[in-house]
């Protein structure tokens, strides 16, 4: 099911059939490095990641993690979506891509796709983010797409202290708003 397009992309729900994109993903080293290993090593668990962890929270939530697609190609480049995690107080935005895919403008493509989708069909008013300390490229996607770097935090499901941002959107009467 696709769920937003933007001028090149297409974000979809993950399904069961894209577990060979997802281990391949998980097992960058780059994933590795900066979200960390979720143990996935054969195919059936990257389908059970996608069932227990995307597909739960499409069901709990209308949103999650989707899979973005070149839409010229059908080509799998990362995901990127809106997380509602039990350790932060509002919903926060994820992205990841394989490497061949960075430096494109497709995680600022589809991040802002993203954002603007949880404003119009979920009503957000503020969206978070989280890095780890040294990812700098994410960190200077964030501000680029108007977080504010707020600090560290530990969250509960994180062993050390994350880079915390977040997104506000501050509504004039009469207008759409814009980005604080």
């Amino acid at each position: 099911m696709n769920i937003i397009e933007t001028e090149r992309l297409i974000l979809r729900q993950m399904q069961p059939e894209d577990a060979a994109f997802i281990l391949k993903l998980l097992n960058e080293p780059s994933w590795l490095r900066f979200i960390g290993d979720k143990g996935v090593r054969t195919i059936e668990e990257a389908r059970k990641y996608i069932q227990e962890g995307p597909v739960r929270m499409y069901s709990l939530f209308g949103f999650g993690l989707w899979l973005v697609e070149l839409k010229s190609s059908g080509v799998s480049l990362g995901i990127c979506g809106l997380i509602k995690r039990d350790s932060l107080p509002d919903v926060d935005i994820g992205f990841a891509f394989l490497p061949e895919f960075w430096r494109k403008g497709y995680a600022f493509e589809s991040a802002s796709a993203v954002i603007s989708y949880g404003r119009e069909a979920y009503g957000l008013k503020r969206i978070m983010a989280i890095t780890s300390p040294d990812n700098y490229s994410s960190g200077r996607l964030l501000e680029k797409l108007g977080f504010r770097f707020e600090g560290l935090v530990r969250l509960s499901d994180t062993p050390s202290e994350v880079k915390l941002y977040k997104l506000h959107f501050i509504i004039n009467q009469g207008e759409q708003g814009d980005c604080l």
